[in-house]
């Protein structure tokens, strides 16, 4: 098979798809591999690496898209990419399609194949292209809490860790899953005090098992959103239902509560964002205020730690490259790891989450 590998466009994306290592691999395989010239700069990885792995290197993404069978990115397509994409065609890449309509539109439009990231879903519920990233990203946000809480940034000059004698920076924390206890992790190494809360009662017993009185667990409800969000230093939206739209657990009015200079980290913001406030930004203007409150929307945070990010996702995906070039299409026939994954397929939306985002038909893949 031929597979392709674009240099990403989003603003300030500097992950790339495959790194050598994984050229190497899939040429060890018989297929031959595109990847368009600088692609690998921003993580760190030069043209000479690529070729010497066994990568064509070709200049356009034009080139990329015409050519290749098996397009594997970073991040979703966007407007200059949409009218390359064609039928039959396999795209691997994060998509984060239930905001998206025009996107959605355009993939449909296509007849390409069009498997996310972020849906490909092991059998005991697991997501394993979207951990990675999601454990960067849980980790990146206290960090970048804590920058925009500095007063020269527009914070209120809140130090997460404190001082003696003065109390520490509260940060409140929606979700345990895996980008809410990473962004737990850092948040309680930075010293600050921590509120988590989840649904998941079992969760949360695990967590305070961890961290005994280091932290404070509360079961996310209607009330405790309402008491614990204006008491928040530093929100962070940590919530994902796969596939679907985030859920929005804080309204304009509870933005409305907090504190003039307060952040709202939402990592949720690729799936619409879980406050009511959020929208995405990028990391050329990463915050912007609503009522005071310092709001970060930066929907490829992981981007900024692009050495790690790259080579942390493609650990994980390359074994699914490696099924996608062995098998074509048939491979999300065959396993359902990769059936769940596909969101698009000539011309149908097949995740249920995403139909159900547009109020559109669903038309499954079949299992074998």
């Amino acid at each position: 098979m031929i597979v392709g590998v674009p240099r990403e466009i989003k603003v300030q994306e500097h992950r790339v798809g495959m790194t050598p290592a994984g050229v190497r691999t899939l040429v060890e395989d018989g297929h031959r591999v595109l990847v368009q010239g600088g692609a690998g700069l921003g993580s760190g990885l030069d043209d000479a690496r690529y070729r010497q792995a066994g990568a064509t290197l070709v200049d356009t993404a034009a080139e990329i898209y015409a050519t290749a069978e098996l397009v594997v990115k970073v991040k979703e397509p966007l407007p200059p990419e949409y009218g390359r994409l064609r039928s039959g065609q396999l795209l691997f890449t994060y998509l984060h399609l239930a905001p998206e309509r025009a996107l959605t539109e355009a993939l449909l439009a296509s007849g390409c194949t069009a498997i996310a990231y972020e849906t490909v879903t092991r059998a005991d519920g697991t997501l394993p292209l979207l951990t990675p990233m999601s454990e960067i990203a849980g980790r990146m946000a206290p960090q970048v809490g804590a920058h925009w809480l500095q007063k020269e940034q527009g914070g209120k000059g809140v130090l997460l860790a404190g001082a003696p004698g003065v109390r520490p920076g509260r940060v409140v924390i929606l979700g345990a899953g895996t980008v809410g206890s990473n962004a737990l992790r850092i948040a309680v190494g930075m010293g600050a005090d921590v509120t988590v809360l989840d649904i998941d009662a079992g969760r949360l017993t695990a967590l305070d098992d961890h961290y005994g009185n280091r932290i404070h667990t509360l079961v996310a409800n209607s009330q405790t959103i309402e008491e614990e969000t204006p008491r928040a230093d530093l929100l962070i939206g940590a919530v994902l239902i796969a596939g679907a739209a985030a859920p929005q657990l804080v309204s304009h009015e509870l933005v409305a509560r907090m504190e003039p200079g307060s952040v709202i980290v939402d990592v949720a913001v690729d799936q619409g964002g879980c406050v009511a406030t959020t929208r995405p930004t990028t990391h050329a203007e990463p915050v912007y205020t609503v009522n005071g409150i310092l709001h970060y929307g930066v929907a490829n945070m992981p981007g900024a730690v692009s050495h790690t990010s790259t080579f942390a996702l493609t650990n994980a995906t390359l074994p699914y490259v490696r099924q996608l070039a062995a098998e074509g299409y048939s491979a999300c026939l065959r396993h359902p790891e990769l059936r769940a994954g596909v969101n698009v397929h000539a011309g149908d939306i097949t995740h249920p989450a995403v139909a159900k985002a547009f109020s559109l038909p669903c038309h499954p893949i079949p299992t074998n």
